[in-house]
């Protein structure tokens, strides 16, 4: 884990956050397969994927092994599902009709890069922990 307790509690939220949207992608499947893009093929295959990898990015990021990588593959993720939120936005009715409002449909796209710029920093590397790492390697070298 991170040594400042402030990385510490962002890495525990976003891996509960994308721990907890993967489960219910399979929990409340119908919610996400309309989300996705008319254009996009076999909607229900497309959630359950996204879900896949939420998960398993969430639960990476808690170990320091995988970390930075499945920092990066959520990025990517957030990435890949922007369309779907331009498209809520862009084809309103159905959203709402079950009482989202436009703001609302329009506020989650800034947010999608906010959650971006929280994974990165979440998962990346402490500075203390890089020149640990040196310092160490430097020693080993040494003797």
């Amino acid at each position: 884990m991170p040594r400042s307790w402030p990385k510490r509690i962002a890495l525990v939220l976003l891996a509960a956050f994308f721990v907890f949207a993967g489960v219910t992608h399979f929990t409340n499947p119908e919610f996400f397969v309309a989300i996705v893009p008319a254009w996009l093929p076999n909607p229900p295959l497309m959630v359950a994927v996204s879900g896949v990898f939420e998960i398993l990015g969430g639960v990476g990021v808690l170990l320091p092994q995988t970390r930075r990588p499945a920092g990066w593959g959520l990025i990517a993720l957030l990435v890949a599902v922007y369309p779907a939120n331009v498209d809520m936005a862009l084809h309103p009715d159905k959203w709402l009709a079950q009482g989202m409002t436009m703001a609302q449909l329009w506020g989650r796209l800034p947010f999608q890069f906010l959650f971006m710029a929280w994974t990165w920093w979440a998962t990346k590397p402490d500075a203390d922990a890089a020149s640990d790492t040196a310092w160490r390697e430097t020693s080993r070298a040494a003797r």
